[in-house]
């Protein structure tokens, strides 16, 4: 139910009307009547051509059609579903971890916590990118300090060779 082919130029229903996506009924029908004079073949031709430009049909199709799904409450909020789904960035967590669970290694950024991935590959974090979020890490791999505001912390860690994520959860007070 979007329209368009590819996400660079990828528009909404309520973007067709110019309308926003908490539009009353009444505003997306004024919307409606005004984007379907200004896009109809027969209302816009502004000169005395035969034919109707393809984009100029397109246009007022897609005015059509957004017309048609908002303006009833049970296929607007279907699409409102779809347009909510569309625009949440899922990921998906192959495996939770703490630190306890993580190897410690000395690198040049101080400490580097790993934890092997099925891949063969690992899931890492540096002491130094902890230390950014508040939590310092000593050369042990225990946590020394946790930034006072946050009894847990959790953080997505990608592996390094392929698509899977862990969740590195910090329960430390």
């Amino acid at each position: 139910m979007l329209q368009g082919n590819s996400i660079s130029n990828l528009n909404t229903l309520y973007e067709v009307l110019s309308v926003s996506e908490d539009a009353t009924y009444d505003e997306i029908r004024a919307a409606y009547k005004s984007a379907a004079l200004s896009t109809h073949p027969d209302k816009a031709q502004t000169t005395l051509e035969p034919f109707v430009s393809s984009s100029e049909q397109h246009g007022f199709f897609g005015v059509q059609e957004a017309w048609e799904i908002l303006r009833h409450p049970k296929s607007r909020a279907e699409y409102d579903k779809q347009l909510r789904s569309s625009r949440q960035s899922i990921e998906i967590i192959a495996s939770e971890i703490e630190i306890d669970d993580m190897t410690v290694e000395s690198s040049t950024d101080g400490v580097e916590l790993l934890y092997d991935c099925r891949c063969g590959d690992y899931f890492s974090i540096t002491s130094c990118e902890l230390g950014e979020m508040g939590i310092l890490v000593g050369e042990d791999g225990e946590i020394e300090l946790q930034a006072p505001d946050s009894a847990s912390i959790s953080v997505v860690l990608g592996c390094g060779s392929c698509s899977l994520k862990a969740r590195l959860v910090i329960n430390k007070t």
